[in-house]
């Protein structure tokens, strides 16, 4: 399993958790792009391994072969907040992963914890290479860098979440509810690293608030811990 990922050394990590409709990607590329960072976007490669999972035509409830998958498949991220994107085998894979079918089978393929421990230990290599980094995802300041300087729990009211994620896919605002309270409940109930608020995050509702007024607030935080 390979990443593009650029060159230089460890420096300041940025952990931004939340779940889904809580602006995690858009906060976190606008944020990395303010900073002059690079972004990682650890959901897509879930997804990416998702999405290979279907391609063979393996249950993504069968944690064996969808392990077996996981490594064999050749993930490769750019962590440009620009233009980020995933490639799997070779193929570019950004708009599929984004489909109703990957979205619908990420949760149980993410929940195996040979396929969590394959990844997390990807993520932390591309961390470690990176420099600057901004990184998102849902155990970011609890497993993937428990150590980052800066850990952020985003959230908003179901409503406004589901209101979001119906806009982004115009999906009807009714099912797109009823998926995210499903995922919710599968990702913060699941064995291995689930959904959970890392204790010295700092936790933002975002409901009220709009993205630049985010990025504004967490650039602040670095700011006061003298690394922005």
């Amino acid at each position: 399993m390979v990443a593009e990922v650029p060159a230089g050394t460890a420096g300041v990590v940025v952990a931004v958790d939340g779940p889904s409709g809580s602006g995690k990607s858009t906060v976190s590329r606008r944020l990395a792009t303010a900073l002059g960072a690079r972004y990682l976007d650890t959901g897509a490669m879930y997804r990416a391994v998702t999405w290979a999972v279907l391609r063979s035509g393996i249950d993504p409830g069968d944690a064996g072969a969808v392990t077996k998958v996981a490594h064999e498949a050749r993930l490769a991220v750019g962590t440009d907040p620009d233009a980020p994107h995933v490639r799997v085998d070779g193929t570019g894979v950004d708009r599929e992963i984004r489909g109703p079918e990957v979205t619908a089978a990420v949760s149980a393929v993410s929940a195996v914890p040979a396929v969590r421990a394959l990844l997390v230990a990807r993520q932390r290599e591309i961390i470690a290479e990176a420099g600057l980094i901004v990184v998102e995802g849902r155990d970011i300041g609890t497993v993937v860098a428990p150590d980052a300087d800066l850990k952020v729990y985003l959230t908003a009211s179901a409503t406004e979440r589901a209101r979001r994620r119906s806009a982004e896919t115009a999906a009807d605002l009714a099912a797109t509810a009823a998926d995210l309270e499903r995922r919710d409940r599968y990702d913060s109930t699941r064995a291995a690293d689930p959904l959970q608020q890392a204790p010295d995050a700092v936790v933002l509702d975002t409901t009220e608030l709009g993205i630049d007024d985010v990025v504004a607030r967490l650039t602040a935080l670095l700011g006061a811990k003298g690394q922005a």
